[in-house]
């Protein structure tokens, strides 16, 4: 009876008229708060709707995109579209695919394509624009035979995937691929190129990058063999609209109102038929307008253009990848250390000058590239040292002697020159370097004539790039590297 008791004061909040008068109110107080929680969720849904319809529609082919849209629900209806079936064959299994013959008859009977090259060109815009992905290839265009082809998911659709174009995702999705190690989804020249150029310019944050990689690698695996197809197709599809090939056209980057102006047929100028030709020559007008063009054509040539995308993409990338280490941007300050951009403290700038008890944020900016190590004295010390162990420290000793060369005042070129071609180049040289026969050549041909700062130029260029391409990785691969890492 206690028990009850007690359950019945919880329940009503209390004995007597007062309990029973707080019940109905706190009730109409909760529903009241569940509809308000309800509009302001549906008026949240509501704006951010309109806002994405909004950044649709300022999309440049978000015109075309509709009218393709809607005939891809056409084509994906069940009763009235294009067969969906899965190939079988001796060795292979293709799910959810049609072919591109069936695409090309059914477009020609259900709209108005006049013949069977307008209802191809009609599925290639569908494809081209990453609604219908090839099943086998590269090319995203359709071809009236008894090729593969798939639909793109939805949320794929270009209509609907504009804020998902990050460097970090694409190369999420290029190391993914070589983890799962497959033959069909080895990578392709140019995205192995794109997958080591991601990994320079995000090394900062490449160790994240790979654990995503790993997860959604673990995610693939669990899943059903047939399905993991549609989705690997479905996947590379969209990368190969937004990271195409070199050489690739890619629809989305046209804009669709400038392409319809430049196919508008040009009038031609109504001239009376008594318009003044002297004879034997051209008039005035018509001999001027070759010229005004050609001067047109000079200031267009004289031009710089440059890609706001791609400068702001460069930008952006830059400063993540130094946001650690510089201290202008706000990162790469030691402990109880001021900015010396917002105070009058030089121990930053004192620290790197250190040959000695050399930071660990130096240590980490030799990886950037070979001019970065170069650049810092501690790091061309070791570098130079590491060469020398590795019997290849004439290259470095050349490149220097070349680089001060430049610097020497004209009365010393002639006496450096000299003992630069008989340590190096000569025939009885002391350190001789690995140059090619032509470079060889060259050198030999230059020093005939009179010595000058850039007798050498075509051989250090040579050397530098055997550097940065041989020495320079060797070294960031190497122990002794790694124990200057571990030792800060």
């Amino acid at each position: 009876m206690q028990s009850a008791s007690k359950l019945a004061r919880h329940r009503g909040g209390g004995g007597g008229g007062c309990g029973g008068s707080s019940g109905p109110s706190s009730s109409s107080a909760s529903s009241s708060g569940v509809t308000a929680a309800a509009a302001s969720s549906s008026v949240a849904a509501g704006s951010r709707s309109r806002q994405r319809h909004q950044q649709q529609q300022q999309q440049p082919n978000a015109y075309i995109w509709s009218k393709l849209e809607s005939l891809l629900e056409r084509l994906q209806n069940e009763d009235s579209g294009v067969t969906v079936r899965t190939v079988k064959s001796f060795m292979s299994c293709q799910p959810s695919c049609f072919t591109g013959a069936e695409l090309c008859a059914w477009l020609l009977s259900n709209t108005d394509a006049d013949d069977a090259q307008e209802a191809c060109h009609v599925a290639s815009m569908l494809a081209a624009h990453g609604y219908i992905i090839p099943v086998e290839g590269t090319a995203l265009a359709v071809r009236n035979d008894s090729s593969y082809y798939r639909f793109q998911t939805p949320y794929l659709w270009p209509s609907r995937s504009p804020e998902r174009l990050d460097n970090a995702d694409y190369a999420v999705y290029l190391c993914k691929r070589t983890l799962l190690n497959k033959q069909r989804l080895e990578l392709s020249n140019y995205e192995a190129e794109n997958l080591a150029r991601l990994q320079r310019m995000l090394s900062h944050k490449w160790e994240l990058i790979y654990l995503q990689a790993e997860a959604e690698a673990k995610v693939d695996r669990k899943q059903d063999r047939l399905e993991r197809m549609v989705l690997e197709s479905q996947e590379r599809g969209f990368w190969l609209l937004h990271r195409p090939p070199p050489g690739a056209v890619v629809a989305n980057e046209v804009d669709m109102r400038k392409l319809c102006r430049s196919k508008r047929p040009v009038k031609a100028a109504n001239r009376s038929a008594s318009f003044p030709i002297p004879s034997g020559r051209l008039s005035p007008i018509e001999s001027c307008e070759p010229a005004v063009r050609a001067d047109k054509l000079r200031q267009a040539l004289s031009r710089s253009r440059v890609k706001v995308s791609k400068a702001a993409e460069s930008a952006l990338a830059y400063y993540q990848q130094y946001s650690e280490f510089d201290a202008f941007i706000g990162g790469g300050l030691p402990d109880q250390c001021q900015n010396p951009w917002v105070s009058d403290s030089a121990e930053f700038w004192e620290s790197d000058k250190r040959m000695r008890d050399i930071p660990g944020r130096r240590v980490k900016r030799w990886a950037f590239s070979i001019h970065e190590l170069l650049r810092d004295p501690a790091g061309r010390q070791e570098f130079e040292k590491w060469l020398v162990k590795e019997v290849s420290g004439e290259n470095l000793a050349f490149w220097e002697a070349c680089q001060q060369l430049r610097r020497l005042p004209i009365g010393q070129v002639a006496r450096e020159v000299q003992r630069i071609y008989d340590t190096f180049l000569g025939p009885d040289a002391t350190e001789p370097v690995n140059v090619a026969g032509p470079v060889a050549e060259a050198v030999r041909r230059r020093m005939e004539g009179p010595p000058d700062r850039f007798a050498f130029e075509v051989a250090e260029e040579h050397i530098f790039q055997l550097m940065k391409v041989d020495s320079y990785n060797r070294f960031l691969r190497s122990d002794y590297y790694k124990d200057l890492l571990a030792g800060c």
